[in-house]
This record gives C-alpha cells, sequence and structure tokens, in this order.
C-alpha cells in the first residue's frame, strides 16, 4: 500500500488543486495571519537591509546553497556518543548513562514493576515499524514539562531510547566529526514530517500538527515563490517522488513545475558545475530517508554520494551544503527545546485525545544538522540556536529577501559556521569515512530489528 502521505508527481502534474486569488496575494507583503509587529526590521515583510533592493545580492563568496533534509532522527539518537558536541552523558568507558522510566501504562508494557531502560545500541541499522512515534500527543508525553522522560511513557515505548553509533552511520559521523556540527538545531515544532517541512518552505504550517496533504496558500507564499518573483534560480532533486513539495497549490503557481527534476539531474549538474543557487535535495522517502523501518545506512550512503558530489563539483569553492532532519521522530534527546519566535496568529490543529499545550512558541526536539563549505570554520561546533527557518533566514541574508513570517524573521542564518575573510580551510576537499558497503546493505530488513530493548540495558529504577 502507497503512503498517502506522499505526492505522486502524476498528482502533482494534474493539477487538481485550483489556486485561486490566494496566489495573487504580494511576496514582499505582510501576512494577513500575523500576530502583533515586532520592532526593528526582523518581522514579516522587512528587508535585511532596508537600504537595498529586494534581490541584491549581499553575500557573493557564496553562490550555491544545496540543503539536504531527512527524516525522523534526533540529535542523541544519530550523534550521541559522538564525543563532539553536547550528545548523551556518558560515564569513564563511554558508554551512554541516560534513562528514561518504563512504567505500565507504556505503549510497550514492561517487563516488570518500576523499570527503567536506559539508552542502548540499536542491535541492527534497521528500526521498527511505526515506533517510536512522532506525533504531537507522544512529543508532549516525553518532553514532559523539560524533564525529558516521558519518551519511554509515551507512545513511542522503550525503543525511543535506542542510539545508532558510528558503527552502523560511518559517513554520518565523519562529516559531523569533520564540517561543523550544530547541536543546537532543533526542529521548527513538536509535531511530524509534514508540518516540519512546511516550515523548512514558508516558516508556518498554518497550524497543522499531522501529516495531512493541503491546498492552503500561506499568506506570504513559500521560500520557491520568493525565489521565483526575484529570478533567483532553484531547483527540487527528487528521488523516487516530488513530495517535498507538500503545499499543494503550487503545482498551478507559474514556474514551479518545471524545477522539479529526478536525482540523476543533481548528480549531473553538479559535475557540469550548473547547479542552481538553491539545491533541495530529497532521497527516495521509500527506502533512503531513514524513517522506519528503514535500515539507515542507506541514508547514510545517499548522504555520502549528495556531499561527495558537491565537493567534487567545479561549484566547490563558493557552495554552502547544509544537512538536517526534518524531525526527532521520537526518539530520545537530553535537551529540552526552548521557547521560539511564534511564525503567525493561528492556533494549532489538534486532533481529538490530544492534550493542549504550548507548540508554536516552542521548538521540537533536537535534529542532526551540519554545514559543510570549504569556508566552513575547522574544528567548529555551533552553540547557536537553529531550526529549518534558518534555512530560509540565509537565503533571506544572501538576497536581501523579506522575511516569510515571524519564525524566520527571528531565526539565525547559520553564517556562524562560516569564515568568509580568511582563506578556505576546506579548499581542497577532506576525506571523510566511506559509507556501509551497499553490496552488504538490507539484509536486516528481511531479519528485523532485533530484541528491542535488550535485555541488559532494563533495570529496577
Amino acid at each position: 500500500m502507497s503512503d498517502p502521505r506522499r505526492l505522486s508527481r502524476r498528482a502533482l502534474l494534474g493539477g487538481a488543486v485550483a489556486v485561486g486569488a490566494a496566489a495573487t496575494v504580494g511576496l514582499g507583503g505582510r501576512a494577513g495571519a500575523d500576530v502583533a509587529s515586532s520592532t526593528g526590521w526582523s518581522a514579516p515583510g522587512r528587508l535585511p537591509d532596508p537600504t537595498a533592493p529586494a534581490g541584491t545580492d549581499r553575500l557573493p563568496e557564496i553562490t550555491t546553497v544545496v540543503s539536504v533534509m531527512l527524516e525522523n532522527h534526533t540529535f542523541d539518537s544519530f550523534l550521541g556518543t559522538l564525543g563532539r558536541g553536547d550528545g548523551f552523558h556518558l560515564d569513564g568507558h563511554g558508554v551512554p548513562t541516560d534513562s528514561n522510566p518504563w512504567p505500565k501504562d507504556s505503549a510497550t508494557p514492561p517487563p516488570f514493576a518500576h523499570a527503567e531502560v536506559r539508552a542502548f545500541p540499536m542491535p541492527n541499522p534497521c528500526q521498527q515499524q511505526n515506533h517510536p512515534s512522532n506525533t504531537w500527543r507522544a512529543g508532549h508525553t516525553s518532553y514532559d514539562l523539560g524533564r525529558m522522560d516521558g519518551f519511554a511513557r509515551s507512545q513511542s515505548g522503550p525503543v525511543a531510547m535506542g542510539y545508532y553509533d558510528a558503527s552502523l552511520m560511518p559517513f554520518t559521523s565523519s562529516l559531523a566529526s569533520v564540517f561543523p556540527l550544530c547541536d543546537r538545531f532543533f526542529s521548527s515544532v513538536m509535531a511530524q514530517t509534514y508540518p516540519n517541512r512546511r516550515f523548512y518552505m514558508a516558516g508556518t504550517s498554518l497550524g497543522l500538527l499531522y501529516d495531512v496533504i493541503n491546498d492552503q496558500r500561506p499568506p506570504n507564499g513559500t521560500i520557491f515563490e520568493l525565489l521565483n518573483h526575484h529570478g533567483i534560480s532553484w531547483r527540487n532533486y527528487y528521488s523516487s517522488d516530488p513530495s517535498s513539495l507538500i503545499w499543494t497549490y503550487l503545482v498551478q503557481v507559474p514556474d514551479i513545475l518545471p524545477n522539479l527534476v529526478p536525482i540523476d539531474q543533481f548528480f549531473a549538474d553538479a559535475a557540469a558545475g550548473t547547479l542552481p543557487f538553491f539545491s533541495l535535495v530529497d532521497p527516495n522517502f521509500n527506502t533512503q530517508s531513514e524513517e522506519d523501518p528503514q535500515d539507515v545506512q542507506l541514508g547514510d550512503v545517499f548522504l555520502s554520494q549528495v556531499v561527495n558530489a558537491v565537493m567534487a563539483s567545479p561549484q566547490w569553492p563558493t557552495t554552502l551544503l547544509v544537512w538536517m532532519y526534518d524531525e526527532g521522530g521520537g526518539y530520545y534527546d537530553h535537551v529540552p527545546p526552548p521557547t521560539a519566535a511564534r511564525p503567525d496568529g493561528l492556533q494549532p490543529m489538534f486532533l481529538p485525545g490530544d492534550p493542549a499545550g504550548v507548540v508554536f512558541d516552542r521548538y521540537g526536539f533536537r535534529v542532526p544538522a551540519g554545514i559543510v563549505s570549504p569556508r566552513a570554520r575547522p574544528d567548529y561546533v555551533s552553540r547557536v540556536v537553529h531550526d529549518h527557518t534558518s534555512l530560509l533566514k540565509l537565503i533571506e541574508t544572501k538576497w536581501n529577501l523579506p522575511a516569510l513570517t515571524h519564525r524566520d524573521a527571528a531565526a539565525d542564518d547559520l553564517l556562524d559556521s562560516i569564515d568568509l575573510t580568511g582563506r578556505p580551510h576546506f579548499r581542497q576537499p577532506p576525506k571523510l569515512a566511506l559509507p556501509a558497503d551497499p553490496a552488504v546493505l538490507d539484509s536486516c530488513l528481511s531479519t528485523g530489528p532485533g530484541t528491542i530493548p535488550p535485555s541488559a540495558y532494563v533495570r529496577k529504577a
């Protein structure tokens, strides 16, 4: 059965969704759903440099931005044992000491009363089906007012405490060890994939918390329309379907569909030095995105292919690549998400039975993220708070474009991780670890993820 969250190219090309009058809203205007205006230029519709026209290049050192977003993992679940950045609490042997209570009312009952499950290495690179859980309800329980002790109690169950070390994710771990690592990069909202990817494209989910396809247009549109409006090149390179364009009204917007091209074209463009200014590069969401129950090593291979293509490109000297994950997927992370700028005045669309709570004025859980560029700072870990709208802010800073919502207006632009003044440290691309051998991948997809949690990591509280 196909995943109902994914848009097929046929559905996009069919043009079933009409744009209507919403498509005529000005791209530099104020959002109709805005809350009260903030002061200074950091508000929707304001330019980073009010003295220069929108579309002015303010960052000529960077001519190419590439973004890769994978799925459903927290910082701790992939990078917690890396020894770089704010990962797990480790004992003298480098073993994580983090744990969560595993009560009787967990989605998966414990083997005995008053159980506690410690962070444990996943038995293999495959994941359970539909666990952990990435719903608002699960996130709200896991967060537990900032105590971060409700992951095993939530719909996620004990698998939330599992992590993947460098032996399972060799390329990703190498990338995070060499180039700048962002250890305060949070998902934009404590919710599922699509709401977070809407923030990634437009600075708001318009109240949505779940993986629902809708045709409602954000008041100030998306970054794609903003780039088109100013004649700035972009492409969405897709590996399966162009499902990143989940704002379905975009199928009727001029000059959108021609920018949706297959992934093979990305590698051809990178080799030829013809990548556009902004490249949104998507994995195959059925096999490579690292969402459960996939083998995460397939995503490790995909990320290595994209990064190596960029480093080998003639455009490498002026490129900045951002890699990140859309949301935590229900996996444990020990850092409480801080408060965030509320994007607009819209209320969250809860499902029946959902707990009430603060949603859009707090970030979601931390996700793995980093910067790859010849101008990247060596030996640098960014402690600056970022979220998916930091990518929007980077583009807006580069081209002096108006912010789309209060969230991207308040976001940091990721430039703390690069040095624009000195000689590029990574002018000669570094040699990174090889990913897992594709010839031996997928074996666990037939045998299963193993015993979760391993009994050695469950104890009396």
